[in-house]
């Protein structure tokens, strides 16, 4: 039995507690009348006061952090690189700018759809293997930034998919060597094994 994760699960305080909760819960978008959905498989946390790497430290306020400051469970989606859109989910409570970066999926419904999106022949892993894959795959574009995560368009589920604490594997976050001792914290969560990972 599935269920649509509650406001509540991303209320609460501890953004690595809720990044390592996210692994295996699974990823819906509903765009144009098709439904596509990934198991979620990779994650990364951002604490918006004591990181370095996160866009908000030392109380960055600026048009694309904003949502990063508003109500958990919304979308902040920002460009990186000016090519790729980069999925967060803003937890805590509002003022605290805390985020989860999904980072990489294993496709479910609609892979069809989300192998076209991608511009692939097939379903490969690098369908959703990083986070611009897996945005471009689900359709979550720039537009969606602030997109409530309790409606209908984005949305995560709970599918009871158990992952056991030991396949669970926490590691340095990626690509964020000016976050100088911040680089090094194991904020960084994946599925053991899995082909999905992002390399």
């Amino acid at each position: 039995m599935s269920k649509k994760l509650p406001r509540s699960f991303y209320e609460r305080d501890d953004v690595v507690q809720i990044s390592k909760d996210l692994i295996g819960k699974v990823l819906c978008t509903y765009f144009n009348g098709i439904q596509t959905s990934g198991k979620i498989v990779e994650t990364e946390a951002y604490d918006g006061r004591n990181d370095k790497a996160c866009h908000a430290h030392l109380n960055r306020r600026t048009k694309r952090t904003e949502v990063m400051y508003g109500s958990p469970g919304y979308a902040y989606v920002y460009l990186c690189y000016g090519i790729h859109h980069l999925f967060n989910i803003v937890t805590n409570r509002e003022g605290l700018a805390d985020a989860v970066l999904i980072r990489a999926i294993e496709p479910l419904e609609g892979a069809d759809e989300m192998v076209k999106r991608r511009g692939k022949e097939h379903l490969t892993k690098a369908i959703g293997n990083g986070p611009g894959k897996l945005s471009e795959a689900l359709g979550i574009r720039k537009a969606h930034y602030g997109t409530d995560l309790t409606g209908n368009n984005i949305w995560v589920e709970d599918r009871n998919i158990e992952i056991s604490e030991n396949n669970i594997i926490s590691s340095e976050r990626v690509g964020i060597d000016y976050a100088e001792e911040d680089a090094d914290l194991p904020w960084r969560f994946s599925i053991k094994g899995s082909k999905w990972v992002s390399k």
